[in-house]
């Protein structure tokens, strides 16, 4: 299983309290599974070799287990470089799709309409949509171990804890793109689906138990369903140490510096960080010199001078082989950074999204805290993490509409109030069973904070009277 993809960030479990089921951290002890039961089974890559897999799959019983190794750290685009698949009575296959894209429709039509079991399945779906393989119904591991609970749901965290076997890891981070993949790569990727149908069978039973079968199908589905995320336009205000950029004017050339990097990136399919690391474009637009400099050139030409160039190259990062043949292209970037106009700078904080500026600008504390609070104390009632029970987007967003029209909400019986959440909520993409459990907590929250407004809006009133008397 490979590294998260550029952007993803990991959610975090909230602590459990109970015995059951155990934690996935809890030393045990267990013996390690070092190497597949059936062996590690040759790379499928000729066209022959992949039709072949693909009768093999289709021959097999019950739901598919599915794995994909990408190169994340290493290639810009994230495309699978080998996928697993393992099968009730097809054991396992190990797929290079690099050679024969076109070989892979049979693959495709043996597999797209079974069960699929994935781990962190978000991150694997896109890169295996990309070769037209796609799930009929999922079951993800990881997510349906967030919500039953777990403490930590890494896949040999959870296959420890469900099935009592340490499973060997370590190369996840790897290039994946490289060839020939190295044999004990090829082991830890058959590893990787080797147990995730037992854990399938072990997180349902878990789940029964706990009364959430219906909540993890119904998150399965979105995480199936739900179209790609829009793309971001201020993607770059996620270059690493961007806090230490010195103004509008340094955040511009890190824009600038940011978009350049993006396209040689994309055209040489080198993961940005490896084309530039985001230190040297930090330090390149936070120094003074060369941005004065650059200034001065535009008053007399439309290219940066020889001193300009000095300055860069006797950068750290830039003064090396292979950025200083890039030099004129970073300083193009650089250039353009340091003379735009002063009304087309970059803010230092990006705009709010549409429809959320109340939260955003502090409008409504009170009632975020309020709804914050109810979610912890639901988190903790029914041992699920608060992020999977709603999004704290979803959450902000509902805070503002309530600020937005307090007066007539606040009105409303508690039960005409949660009514109008769970509809709310509804719209905003959550799940029947995020709003049954969420909604009148939410309601009844935000009803107090709008008490508790009142009373100190009130007592500081009565105080401000009393000095008045004095």
């Amino acid at each position: 299983m490979s590294e998260p993809a550029r952007g993803t960030s990991r959610r975090r479990v909230r602590e459990r309290r109970r015995a059951e089921p155990p934690t996935a951290d809890e030393p045990t002890g267990a013996p390690m599974l070092l190497s597949p039961a059936e062996g590690v089974p040759a790379v499928t890559r000729s066209p022959g070799d992949i039709a072949a897999a693909a009768r093999r799959l289709a021959g097999g019983q019950g739901p598919l287990a599915v794995d994909a190794e990408r190169a994340s750290g290493f290639r810009y685009w994230p495309k699978a470089y080998l996928v697993q698949f393992r099968r009730q009575g097809s054991g396992t296959v190990l797929l290079d799709p690099i050679g024969h894209p076109e070989a892979l429709e049979p693959l495709a039509e043996a597999v797209n309409g079974l069960e699929w079991v994935l781990h962190a399945a978000d991150q694997d779906l896109p890169c295996l949509a990309e070769l037209g393989l796609r799930p009929a119904k999922l079951f993800d591991t990881e997510l349906g171990g967030r919500i039953a609970g777990f403490e930590r749901v890494g896949l040999a965290a959870l296959v420890e804890a469900l099935l009592g076997v340490g499973l060997a890891k370590g190369h996840g981070a790897a290039d994946w793109s490289q060839r020939p993949l190295p044999p004990e790569w090829l082991n830890y990727a058959a590893l990787d689906v080797e147990l995730l149908i037992p854990m399938r069978e072990a997180l349902l039973a878990v789940l029964a138990e706990q009364g959430k079968t219906q909540w993890a199908l119904e998150e399965f589905e979105h995480v199936r369903t739900r179209p790609p995320n829009p793309a971001n336009p201020e993607r770059w205000r996620r270059t690493g140490r961007i806090h230490e950029a010195k103004g509008r004017r340094a955040l511009a050339v890190v824009r600038e510096l940011w978009l350049a990097r993006e396209e040689l990136a994309k055209k040489r399919d080198i993961a940005p960080g490896r084309v530039l690391p985001d230190t040297a474009v930090v330090a390149a637009a936070n120094n003074t010199p060369l941005i004065e400099s650059l200034r001065e050139d535009a008053k007399h030409a439309a290219e940066p001078s020889g001193r300009s160039q000095a300055l860069l190259k006797a950068l750290p990062i830039f003064s090396g082989p292979n950025q200083i043949k890039m030099a004129d292209w970073w300083l193009g970037a650089i250039f353009r950074g340091a003379n735009l106009p002063e009304a087309a700078l970059p803010p230092v904080h990006p705009k709010p999204a549409t429809g959320d500026m109340s939260a955003r600008k502090g409008r409504n504390p009170l009632e975020v805290a309020a709804a914050k609070s109810a979610l912890a104390a639901l988190s903790e009632q029914h041992k699920t993490p608060q992020e999977n029970l709603l999004s704290p987007e979803t959450v902000r967003r509902l805070c503002a509409w309530y600020a937005e029209d307090e007066a007539r909400l606040a009105a409303l019986p508690k039960d005409a109030l949660a009514q109008q959440v769970d509809s709310f909520l509804a719209e905003h993409g959550a799940r029947r069973w995020q709003r049954g459990v969420t909604a009148a907590g939410l309601a009844a929250a935000l009803l107090i904070a709008r008490d508790e407004a009142v009373r100190d809006a009130t007592a500081g009133a009565g105080e401000t009277d009393g000095e008045t008397d004095e």
